[in-house]
This record gives C-alpha cells, structure tokens and sequence, in this order.
C-alpha cells in the first residue's frame, strides 16, 4: 500500500493510473463502517484508495475539531489488510495554504437544515474539501456511509450541479451488537453514556415497526421517537426525509429515512433507518 503525504506526489501516482478507481474519503479514527466502504470499493474497481483528514473547514466548535480522535498508525494498518492500493494522510497547510480563498456551497434546504442549522458551515466544508478530493483522486466511484444521510444527499447534489464525473454510493449503516451506529465518536462517550445510547436505535426501529404496521403519520412516526428518549439524552430533532434530495417528507409517508440527532453528554450522535424499500445511491 501506497501512503501519500504530499498532494502533488497524490496526483501524479493518479495521472499514471489508468483504471477504474473507488474511493473511500474518511476522517480517520478507521471502524468496521469505514472498512466497509473500502472493501465494496475494493470489490467494485480495479484501484482501491482512501483518505485521512481531519478537515478544519467543517468544525463549527475548535473544542470539537481538537477533541476528534485520531489513529494514524492504526488506521493505515487496517486499510492495509483491507488490500488499499494507496491512501493520502492530508495536512492543513497542503489543503489550505495561504491565501486559500474559495468555498463551495450547496444551497437550499439541503444544507440549511438540521445539521447545517445546527452547525453552521459545516457543509460548506464538506462540500469544498470532497470536491478538492475529487479532483485530486479522479475517482469513478465514490463510498460514503448512509449514517450521515444529509451529507450524502450533499455531495450527490454538489456532483449533478458540477457534472463531475463520479458516481456516489451510499452504503447501509453499520452497527455495534446493541444496535449503536458505529462512529468515531462513540469513544468519547463515558461509561453510562454507552449503556444509554443503544436507545437511539432502539427507538427508530419502534418507529419503523408501527409504520410496517400501517402508520403514515410523519407526527406520529416522530413521536414515537420522542418519547423513547425524552428521558434518555437531549434530543435535537427527528424528522423523516426523502432520499433523493433530503426534503421533508409529506404525510401518508410511503418511503423515505426517520433521521435522529442527540446528544449524550458533551458527544453528539446521529442515526437513521429506511421506512419502505431504500432506493440507494
């Protein structure tokens, strides 16, 4: 495996690769949900690679940006058993040198709501340094995780606009035992913390089954959720939305992901599940 540290050495490696490539963007802090966009990527392309990077530009808290973990020895032995081609570790400085003026933003409710509203700039950041990753790896296919389900309607709506030539997919959520979403964050979360979050999960499948049992409601599906966790952790929303451009879905609802925001203690987590036949990425 191939470990870049230098943007130029990156996409001179990418100009004398002439094959399909997938590509895996991750922030580090590697788990089984990352590992498994880079074997479907591997599995899919000839070339597999992915990324390192703590990106500054989408922390709205420094606290948050200085707090998130990071494990570079470990995460490139992983990558390596998962039979990665090659993997950038980014800096900041080769990112975002001086003078480095340009945004990209997606506009609309989009990226204004629920994560955005709540971090502002966030998306921004996202869509600026995925489309400077694109550009770098040239990939034909790209992996991101339907955990965070706003971002992947981004990026696909930021790739339409933009015509860039790669193809997005999304792929399912990955879980601990208990059902928590895997994240890099969950090790942050204390002791009692981790005992309370499988409720999350716990309360989104209570909400899918009493819509499998006839419920179309969007109040009564998110009302569920609700009072499962009231008393559990500080919910910031729950909403259900569609999958193609993330807008708010209207009653009898017949498809769609109920998606929840939380927080335990200082940690926030995020989670959603499909109501009706996912139609993917």
């Amino acid at each position: 495996m191939k470990v870049f540290r230098r943007l130029a050495e990156l996409s001179a490696h990418r100009r004398c690769l002439d094959a399909d490539l997938g590509f895996v963007p991750t922030m580090g802090a590697l788990h089984e949900g990352h590992l498994s966009l880079v074997r479907r990527a591997k599995s899919e392309n000839e070339y597999s690679s992915a990324s390192i990077f703590v990106n500054p530009l989408q922390f709205d808290d420094a606290t948050d940006l200085d707090c998130y973990p990071q494990t570079e020895e470990r995460d490139l032995a992983l990558l390596e058993a998962c039979g990665v081609d090659f993997v950038l570790i980014g800096r900041s400085s080769e990112f975002y040198p001086d003078g480095f003026r340009t945004r990209i933003e997606v506009g609309g409710e989009i990226s204004n709501c629920l994560e955005g509203a709540l971090r502002p700039g966030h998306f921004q950041g996202v869509a600026t340094v995925v489309a400077k990753l694109f550009h770098l790896f040239a990939p034909q296919r790209a992996y991101f995780g339907w955990k965070d389900m706003q971002q992947c309607c981004l990026v696909r709506r930021m790739v339409r606009d933009l015509s860039l030539p790669v193809e997005i997919r999304a792929c399912e959520i990955v879980r601990e035992r208990d059902g928590l979403a895997l994240s890099s964050r969950n090790s942050l979360l204390s002791h009692d913390e981790r005992e309370r979050a499988p409720a999350i999960h716990a309360a989104l499948c209570a909400a899918k089954l009493a819509f499998e049992k006839g419920e179309t409601s969007s109040d009564a599906l998110t009302g569920i959720v609700r009072q499962a966790l009231e008393t559990v952790c500080e919910l910031q929303y729950v909403e259900i939305r569609t999958e193609e451009e993330f807008l708010p879905h209207e009653d009898p609802i017949r498809h769609g992901r109920i998606v929840v925001a939380v927080k335990l203690g200082s940690v926030r987590l995020i989670d959603n599940l499909p109501l009706g036949i996912s139609a993917g990425l």
